[in-house]
């Protein structure tokens, strides 16, 4: 079971460390507030689920690699809006 807890940004900000252990601990979700709008939602995230999808996102990267499909640095900046 989940729970859900609102959180100043200012009060995240200071504490995120402990917020972060906090949540993973016990699986507490957080809403991030400013001004009493929530901004962000920060959830924990499962590590086994966490290492699979990386793995995959890996195996994808190399296939499109192996198939020719490069982005130069001035093309990912693009993307990136940099």
């Amino acid at each position: 079971m989940s729970t859900t807890r609102t959180v100043s940004i200012r009060a995240f900000r200071e504490n995120m460390t402990k917020f972060l252990k906090e949540g993973q601990k016990k699986n507490i979700h957080f809403v991030i507030m400013r001004h009493s709008e929530p901004v962000a939602r920060v959830s924990p995230v499962k590590r086994d689920a966490a290492l699979e999808s990386i793995a995959r996102d890996v195996a994808i990267a190399r296939e499109e690699y192996k198939e020719g499909k490069t982005f130069t640095t001035q093309e990912l900046r693009g993307m990136l809006d940099l």
